[in-house]
């Protein structure tokens, strides 16, 4: 079978998620499996280039999985004739600057989120890339994680009937970096590099409810409930960024959603992420993988009283829905589907403006924080 190769200059992949998610479970798994096959027959091979600021986690990387492309120097990356894909996973505060240069060399840019720290910088970089002519997309993972297709495969089935409500509760405690080391990294910590669950998360949860009705209005409340923290060297610092935000949102239809995003939360919940939908036909709760409903012909008929202990288990009166097919890792699946899109020209829908759309929320979100009032979502146009 024939193999073609395509260079790809990743940049970041030294963080938890660049590594992690995106070079060891995506491109490095396309390879284990020998290539992306093609609708031609060919096997697309991912050649990554890996870019970052540390000389030595770059060269202990590449060593551990038998790769030699790696450098410093991202103009140097992508000068190389052989990428035509740039990837960007870096600090928030970072991205712009760096897809502008891969947008001036002519590579297709493919970006963790946010896109940008604000709407305006979002639609600029989306301008910018039409008016090269190179394509473009955001990472959008949660679209592809088994639990919300199958919450997706409900409602395109007209499972809930008129759907009335969302219900969603996000995060963990990550730790302060004093007596235990966090999970997550400083940056997210501090407003001036990026950081902010806000600008994080809102950017996830306009897709997930968009997938559902489009998003009209945003009320929100951001809070740092932990006002000092320990970074990675032992030090002190402020953290100036919000840990904790509590969003209503108003979709189309009339639907309400409410979802909790929260670094400073203990979990009693069976996932990191859980949404519910309610609807006059029938209620689902999906996780990152599960997914239980409970249909209208099903649904028991409590009765609240204070005075007795509960006698029902309400999590058995739920039905699982199962797989009924293989799920793979969604970032490996997306980023097949870019890699589709820049080489066969397949539709791809999570473009720039897509990843717009995750900015203008956030930047709604904390104005709507700021303000202290409820803010429409004005439609973006191209």
């Amino acid at each position: 079978m024939a193999r073609k190769s395509i260079g790809i200059v990743m940049n970041g992949v030294t963080g938890r998620m660049g590594y992690r998610q995106h070079l060891l479970r995506s491109i490095l798994a396309i390879r284990e499996q020998g290539g992306l096959r093609l609708a031609d027959g060919t096997d697309l091979w991912p050649e990554p280039v890996l870019v970052g600021r540390s000389e030595a986690k770059l060269r202990d990387l590449a060593a551990r999985h038998g790769l030699d492309a790696w450098t410093t120097d991202l103009d140097e990356a992508l000068a190389r004739p052989d990428t035509e894909v740039y990837f960007d996973a870096q600090v928030t505060s970072a991205r712009v600057e760096a897809i502008r240069a891969a947008v001036a060399a002519g590579k297709h840019v493919y970006t963790e989120k946010p896109l940008a720290d604000d709407l305006a910088g979002a639609l600029a970089l989306a301008r910018l890339a039409d008016e090269a002519g190179i394509k473009h997309g955001v990472v959008q993972d949660k679209l592809f994680l088994p639990g919300l297709l199958k919450l997706k495969r409900l409602i395109d089935g007209g499972f809930f009937g008129r759907i009335l409500s969302v219900r969603g509760e996000f995060g963990y405690w990550v730790f302060e970096g004093d007596w235990q080391e966090a999970q997550r990294p400083s940056w997210n910590y501090r407003a001036e590099d990026g950081g902010g669950i806000i600008l994080d998360m809102f950017c996830h949860w306009r897709y997930v409810l968009d997938a559902i009705a489009p998003v009209r209005s945003v009320q929100a409340l951001g809070a740092t409930h932990i006002p000092e923290r320990v970074d990675e060297d032992g030090k002190p610092y402020e953290a100036t960024a919000d840990d904790a935000a509590y969003g209503i949102f108003e979709l189309d239809g009339g639907i309400v959603a409410q979802i909790n995003s929260s670094w400073t939360t203990r979990v009693f919940r069976d996932e990191l992420v859980e949404f519910q939908i309610d609807g006059t036909e029938g209620s689902a709760v999906a996780g990152l993988r599960r997914c239980r409903v409970q249909h209208r012909s099903m649904t028991p008929k409590p009765v609240w009283n204070p005075d007795l202990p509960a006698t029902e288990d309400f999590r058995s009166q739920w039905q699982e829905i199962p797989d009924n097919t293989e799920f793979d890792n969604g970032f490996k699946t997306q980023w097949e589907m870019f890699l589709r899109h820049v080489t066969e020209d397949a539709p791809f829908a999570w473009d720039f403006y897509a990843g717009a759309r995750g900015v203008q929320l956030a930047e709604l979100g904390l104005q709507a924080w700021r303000e202290g009032r409820r803010l429409e979502v004005p439609e973006l146009r191209r």
